[in-house]
């Protein structure tokens, strides 16, 4: 079953990290959303994973690693990280991104997603 709309609220959210907070907001056959939001100083280690992945930052700042290329990413700028490129992000500011996957993540959806 896919959700084909959800209203935003804030609850529902996981920490699988510190300072990161994510929430599958919405999902279909072939993508799947998800809201993060990110605490100021927190780190996202470099790592990858066999899911296209394309983003968009709402607010705050990050520098994102994506292969070899860093890049000072502000509110309106958005990313594709190809399936299995390394990447990372040191969260410069709060901030919330959303970011779209495809294939869909299984781990990520509702009741499957865990903190780790």
């Amino acid at each position: 079953m896919t959700i084909a709309f959800n209203r935003h609220d804030e609850t529902g959210y996981i920490s699988p990290l510190a300072g990161i907070r994510q929430k599958t907001v919405v999902y279909g056959e072939r993508t799947l959303m998800t809201r993060f939001h990110l605490d100021k100083g927190s780190d996202l280690p470099l790592h990858s994973h066999p899911y296209e992945q394309t983003g968009c930052l709402i607010s705050g700042r990050l520098r994102l690693t994506i292969g070899a290329e860093q890049y000072d990413a502000c509110p309106g700028d958005a990313w594709n990280i190809a399936a299995g490129l390394d990447h990372g992000a040191e969260i410069i500011d709060d901030s919330i991104a959303l970011e779209v996957f495809s294939p869909v993540r299984e781990d990520y959806l509702p009741g499957r997603n865990r903190e780790k």
